[in-house]
């Protein structure tokens, strides 16, 4: 499990903490599912981030994709293939996020901002 998503919930493993130990339990075992192979999986939960416009979800999971075999142009076709259903514009929104992820994944250095 990411600190960087125990971090995002302060305020409900404080206030919940049985229901934040359940999720984090939860979130665990999905790492054990035979279905797909690690690189994959994160090529999936980019496409999920990319739909929902979340740019730090969208960086981390490209960033994961990469650190697990993908390809740029990989992650480039998830974002592609995102917009038959959610459109263009959240394709091209996420696509600075899924570059510097893709970038930080790949042990190279980030693009500078133009």
């Amino acid at each position: 499990m990411s600190e960087d998503f125990r971090n995002e919930l302060p305020t409900m493993a404080e206030a919940f903490p049985a229901a934040t130990d359940a999720l984090y339990g939860y979130l665990a075992e999905l790492e054990d599912l035979p279905a797909l192979d690690k690189r994959n999986r994160e090529l999936v939960r980019l496409a999920c981030t990319v739909a929902l416009r979340h740019g730090s979800g969208v960086q981390r999971h490209a960033q994961l994709a990469a650190e697990f075999g993908a390809s740029w142009e990989d992650v480039l076709g998830v974002l592609v293939l995102t917009q038959p259903s959610f459109g263009l514009v959240p394709a091209r929104e996420m696509l600075p996020h899924a570059r510097e992820g893709y970038l930080l994944g790949a042990g190279e250095e980030p693009d500078e901002p133009s």
